[in-house]
Formats: structure tokens, sequence, C-alpha cells
């Protein structure tokens, strides 16, 4: 399949020269399940900010669906920021209403769904809710949306592993398999069943990027053992 995302040359360089991309180049495809891995500090939030037009790069260039990140690109991306955001005044319900009204992708039927199988009142407030509601709140809305590209910045970081398995169920049922989801995570063994394909990034470059089977086949290994191995030093 085509790239949906296409990364070229691209840099960020932030206050006081501290670069946090550096000439990255790579191409993510259609149709996968693709984990962003890398250690801290490697550039993978900065990456993500940039695919969601939260960030402007300082050279390159970002293509999402042929088109720069913008107004045309965050209609069609569905982002899971690494802490959620929500007023701790607002009902579930409420936050129903307000993805409907501004994506019209937004599937109110689905999201309905998954608060049922949960248990999750919608006339509850955030306030109320475990950290754990709060995480699979947030992400039943960005999983209800019918979008081209998921951005997921540590879906399953401080969540036990009940919620964990939860969230990994949700991931794989609700996103549309013509699009595709970008994860970040620091947990690999959690989730390294569902990907197809991974890229390593360190401090600000491609390390490596290709498919779980050929890291399995050709090196023997689980795509956690081998990242802990390419990243030992």
């Amino acid at each position: 399949m085509s790239g949906l995302v296409e990364i070229r040359n691209l840099t960020k360089v932030y206050e006081k020269k501290r670069t946090a991309l550096d000439g990255l180049n790579l191409v993510i495809p259609r149709g996968k399940i693709v984990g962003l891995l890398g250690p801290n500090g490697s550039g993978k939030t900065t990456l993500i900010k940039i695919l969601n037009g939260l960030l402007v790069p300082t050279g390159g260039q970002v293509l999402i669906n042929g088109a720069v990140p913008g107004a045309q690109t965050k209609a069609r991306i569905s982002y899971l920021p690494e802490r959620t955001y929500f007023q701790n005044s607002m009902r579930v319900k409420e936050l129903l209403e307000y993805f409907a009204d501004f994506y019209e992708d937004f599937r109110m039927e689905r999201a309905r769904e998954m608060l049922l199988s949960l248990h999750i009142n919608e006339n509850d407030r955030i306030k109320s809710l475990s950290k754990g509601t709060r995480e699979k709140v947030q992400l039943i809305l960005v999983m209800s949306r019918d979008a081209d590209l998921y951005v997921l910045d540590e879906p399953i970081a401080g969540v036990d592993p009940a919620a964990r398995d939860y969230i990994i169920k949700t991931i794989i049922k609700n996103y549309n398999e013509k699009a595709t989801v970008l994860l970040s995570t620091h947990l690999i063994s959690d989730i390294e069943n569902i990907l197809d394909e991974v890229i390593f990034i360190r401090e600000g470059r491609l390390l490596l990027q290709t498919t779980v089977e050929e890291i399995r086949e050709v090196k023997g290994k689980s795509v956690d053992s081998y990242f802990r191995e390419v990243f030992a030093c």
C-alpha cells in the first residue's frame, strides 16, 4: 500500500539549539498498526505533535494524505495525547456531544456501545472517575472516529493490566482497516502482538523501520527483546 504519511528531512530545533528531530526520513504505510519506539528524549513526542499540527518543524516536510499538517489533516487525524485533557466538571455525555459537534466522522452509537460495555454512566462527571476509567473514556472518544490516522501517545501507561487489555482490544476492534494506527509506548511487550511494523528512533534520527515478522523470523527475537538489545548502550 502507498504511504499515508511521508516525512522528508524533518528537523525540529528548540530553544538553546536543542535538536529533537534531525533530518528524519520515513514513510508510514496505510492499513497498518505501527509502533513508534525509542528511549526518552528520542523525539517521539515531538514527531507526534508535528503530525497533529501542534508544532511547526524547523525544516523538512511532512505530508499526510498529500497535505501538510493543518486544518485539512486535523479533520482526518484522531489523536490520543499522553495526558488526559478533560475538565473535571464535565459529564461524560457532554464529552460525547462535544466530539459529535466537532468531528463529522464521530460515531455516537459506537461510543455509547463501548461505554455501555464498560458500565460507564454518561451522566458521571469526569472528576468521579478513576484514572483508568478516564483513560478508557478518552480512548473511546478517539476510537469512535472514522479517521485516516490514529495517533496514540502512551495509551496504556499508568493503568492496570485489565485496563490495558481492554484498551488494546478497543484499538484492534474499532480502527478503520484502511487507516493507520501510530502507537507510541514504552510498554512494548504489552502491545507487540498487535503491531504490524515498528519504527525505532534515537536522538531524532531513524534507526530502523521494519515489520514485526522480520524481527521475529530473521532476528529470532521478540520486538521487546530486540528493542532492549538495540538500545542497550
